[in-house]
């Protein structure tokens, strides 16, 4: 099976309207059945300053990721946003996933990083969310930013059955680290033979490449860049293997 993907990033500003205008700018480029992915904080804003937090209009939000949400409908996508969220008093660093199908998902970010922790609430669970193509049902799994350095997650989710493993990503600043991350990416889709599609804040430095991974660890299309750009690759499904997990001594070590 082929899934074709549309991995946008731009710029991420700490305005709302800002953000939505370009998202929606963006999606004029997709195609009906695309799976499309936008960074980390692409909705709310995004700063290792959590004083951003107070700037966010929780009425605006919302009804930011209710247009998204008929978008989706709309265009016949697989719709995958990053926003700071506000529930029941605690703040959450989430990612939302909207269909043609009206099914939502929803995953919270369980490995805060450090600024985040103390304000922003860890999520419990690392999910596989399922959606419904024209021919056949496809699993993603998803991380947000520095979670690409817990290798056990991505096992995990690769042995929940995820085919696809998004990453949104909002690191920028320090561009020496740009190898490091991009091959923790590389190594994350190669250990558990999946894809992997990894998109940035376009910034004048990043950390880590807006990128779009094999389950072999070939790079199918990459972006380092300020400006916003999107990545576009067809993705095979059957390239998807458990070989390196059944391989793994079980016996010897098991993570608890």
């Amino acid at each position: 099976m082929i899934i074709s993907v549309f991995a946008a990033q731009f710029p991420v500003s700490l305005s709302i309207q800002e953000n939505l205008d370009k998202i929606l700018e963006l999606l004029e480029q997709t195609r009906s059945g695309d799976l499309v992915v936008f960074p980390e904080g692409s909705v709310s804003g995004y700063s290792t300053d959590m004083s951003f937090l107070d700037q966010i209009n929780q009425p605006e939000l919302d009804a930011g990721l209710e247009l998204l949400r008929k978008e989706a409908r709309k265009r016949e996508i697989f719709l995958w946003v990053g926003a700071c969220l506000k529930e029941n008093r605690c703040w959450t660093n989430a990612a939302f996933g909207f269909s043609p199908d009206n099914d939502d998902y929803v995953y919270r970010k369980i490995n805060l990083a450090h600024h985040e922790r103390g304000t922003f609430l860890a999520g419990m669970a690392l999910p596989v969310f399922q959606f419904k193509t024209q021919s056949e049902t496809v699993s993603l799994g998803v991380q947000l930013c520095r979670e690409l350095r817990y290798p056990e997650q991505w096992g995990w989710l690769a042995r929940c059955d995820a085919q696809i493993i998004l990453h949104l990503n909002n690191a920028i600043g320090d561009e020496s680290y740009q190898p490091v991350w991009r091959s923790h990416l590389i190594s994350r889709a190669a250990e558990t033979k999946r894809f992997v599609i990894s998109v940035n804040n376009a910034a004048p430095q990043q950390k880590c490449p807006t990128i779009i991974i094999a389950p072999n660890g070939q790079v199918l299309g990459e972006v380092i860049s300020e400006e916003a750009a999107v990545l576009r690759a067809e993705l095979d499904l059957s390239l998807i293997s458990n070989s390196n997990l059944n391989q793994c001594r079980n016996d010897v070590i098991v993570i608890k």
